[in-house]
């Protein structure tokens, strides 16, 4: 099994199986195998030991991967709660921070998950 940035990658095609990684996507995982010329349809375990450690090291070296970029983006969350900007408390509230709409949908970031039709319904009171 394949073991990249801390990472066992799955027995998938290769184009898929490294988005297992924390920071690679489908466009970024078809640049690393066309800059290595290995084929995207092959599979993780029919990969040889030259050709992981080849990816390991363009991955690594190249890109901010796992914990780098997971820290990255937390200090730039934490940073932007500090200087007190929109998306800081946004943040801070636990609400979507890039302009959704809350009235109606957002119920997952809100924590008003509904199991069955009406249960997470806050109710309205008459005066």
């Amino acid at each position: 099994m394949a073991r990249i940035a801390g990472i066992n990658l799955p027995n998938k095609r290769l184009e898929v199986a490294l988005t297992a990684i924390y920071g690679v996507g489908r466009s970024t995982a078809n640049k690393i195998l066309a800059n290595l010329a290995i084929d995207k349809n092959r599979r993780t375990n029919d990969l040889s030991e030259t050709d992981v450690n080849r990816l390991r090291e363009v991955i690594e070296r190249s890109f901010k991967v796992e914990g780098e970029l997971r820290r990255e983006v937390l200090s730039n969350i934490k940073r932007m709660r500090d200087i007190g900007s929109y998306r800081g408390t946004r943040h801070e509230k636990h609400l979507p921070a890039r302009g959704q709409r809350t009235k109606t949908n957002s119920r997952t970031v809100r924590g008003n998950t509904r199991k069955t039709m009406g249960s997470g319904k806050r109710l309205l009171t008459k005066t």
